[in-house]
């Protein structure tokens, strides 16, 4: 079977064949670099500013020059612990910064700051979703450490290729989470990486903007024989920038070692790096050890110690997780599943809606104005919901409205819009522009009046026992009034005039 009748070399990302599946099973765990929102770096009073000009948020500290200590940023460490807390990590009282070394042109020092056999957190967990099925992952480790700098390679000029060096990224304040190999498809690993970038920004922890390098992902695959205990031979995929990329990596990878092994070949442990354009990943170094490494206690740092003082304050301060906060939606509110996930893909978005369920009192059909007609203006206008020109509590209002027989679902339809406009309550709107639902029976039995003179065919036949035209009466009082009729009251009406 060859690579090409296995996956579509194109854009979007296949599907593993199912036959590979039955006889095989992937092995999955990522390492996801975070980086966190501080205002300087990690380890000196350098601005993390994403943009600058080249080499100028740069000092002694992050240049790597002879004699220059680090000092570590207490911001940065309480932001670590809260995404260890987030991920339900065991917080160690006690963790170890250490030198990682390895060259890099953009890494000046010849080492990484980073932690090794001590980190700050291990042992959590993170809930994922896959079609509708739950699945808890195992989160190994949560360690910080610094960024490197930043090559960036320039085009042919004379048949010469120029590559520059950047360091305003160099000292950067990261966290690596590393998960345990227990996810077992591209999917379950798309999962687990939407959901780790939900938390991190729901919790204010990061923006994780990829295009700014603020996330970025690892994944370690490997396939064994299904009913196997014994891993296979892992392979490493580095920088892959995009949670589109990561999956079709990730089935290209996979399908990639099980033609291997079925054609009595060995899997290799290495680095690999996923090229976009051809759909393969290609091998870029053989993998490292350890020891490699050469890995020793950072000798001008001291320990880092978390007592449980400042460990609690640290909590204190943590906002809803995400996952909590859809299992509260749907218990408290009575919603779908579908609908508070989408109602808590950002903090913002869960905030919107509370705050308008306060108003109206009625989570559900919030829920629908809110995921439905309101998103839908606000991707036409290309905002955000933290953008949005209608206040929570005038949404709540005009659901409330509704509930309480003032106004019509085709009305408020129209009343939103223009509340997306101008900003003002459906109140305003309904006053100024005469929307008012009418439910005063004297008027609505003027216009039923009138109706029922403008349509003697449908009254006879109704009278002769065809009662469904009574919709169609209806319809006509409710055109008669441009929709502002109330429907219950309509109904009240056209029926005691219909039999009279």
């Amino acid at each position: 079977m060859g690579e090409a009748g296995l996956y579509n070399r194109g854009m979007s990302a296949p599907a593993v064949a199912d036959e590979i599946l039955t006889k095989f099973e992937p092995v999955i765990g990522l390492e996801v670099h975070v980086q966190l929102g501080t205002n300087t770096k990690i380890f000196c009073s350098c601005p993390v500013e994403f943009g600058a000009p080249p080499n100028t948020n740069v000092c002694p500290v992050c240049l790597g020059l002879p004699g220059a200590l680090p000092v570590l940023s207490r911001q940065a460490v309480e932001l670590a612990i809260g995404a260890a807390l987030a991920l339900h990590c065991q917080i160690n009282p006690f963790s170890r910064f250490a030198r990682k070394n390895y060259f890099y042109p953009d890494l000046p020092k010849g080492y990484q700051i980073s932690q090794y056999d001590q980190p700050l957190a291990e042992h959590g967990f993170l809930d994922i979703v896959t079609d509708n099925s739950h699945k808890r992952v195992g989160v190994t480790r949560v360690h910080m450490e610094d960024d490197a700098g930043k090559s960036v390679h320039d085009g042919f000029r004379d048949s010469d290729h120029y590559t520059y060096v950047d360091l305003n990224r160099s000292g950067t304040p990261l966290i690596e989470i590393v998960s345990e190999p227990e996810m077992r498809s591209s999917d379950e690993a798309y999962a687990y990486l939407t959901e780790l970038k939900q938390t991190m920004q729901y919790i204010g922890i990061s923006d994780c903007d990829m295009e700014k390098g603020q996330l970025r992902c690892d994944a370690n695959v490997s396939v064994r024989l299904r009913g196997a205990e014994k891993f296979g031979t892992k392979v490493e995929v580095k920088n892959l920038n995009s949670f589109r990329f990561l999956k079709m990596a990730l089935e290209h990878e996979i399908e990639r070692q099980v033609e291997l092994i079925e054609s009595g070949g060995r899997v290799q442990q290495e680095t690999r790096l996923y090229n976009v354009d051809s759909g393969k990943t290609t091998a870029m170094r053989s993998k490292e050890q350890a020891h490699d490494y050469r890995y020793f206690p950072e000798p001008d740092l001291i320990p880092l110690r978390v007592s449980e003082h400042w460990l609690h304050e640290v909590k204190a301060k943590l906002p809803e997780l995400p996952s909590d906060r859809r299992e509260r939606f749907v218990e408290t509110y009575g919603l779908r599943e579908y609908d508070a996930q989408v109602l808590t893909l950002t903090r913002e978005t869960g905030d919107y809606f509370e705050a308008a369920v306060a108003v109206s009192g009625d989570g559900r059909s919030t829920a629908n104005w809110v995921t439905g007609d309101l998103m839908g203006l606000l991707k036409a206008a290309g905002k955000e919901i933290a953008e949005s020109p209608i206040k929570p509590a005038h949404l709540g209002e005009l659901v409330a409205l509704i509930n309480k027989g003032e106004l019509s679902g085709k009305l408020a339809k129209e009343i939103l819009p223009k509340m997306f406009q101008t900003g003002d309550s459906p109140s305003v709107i309904m006053d100024r522009e005469g929307l008012r639902q009418i439910s005063d029976a004297a008027a609505l039995e003027k216009i039923v009046a009138d109706v029922l003179a403008a349509n003697p065919k449908q009254v006879e036949q109704y009278k002769a026992g065809k009662i469904a035209v009574a919709g169609f009466l209806v319809g006509q009082v409710m055109k008669a009034s441009r929709g502002q009729a109330n429907p219950a009251a309509v109904n009240e009406v056209l029926k005691k005039a219909l039999a009279g």
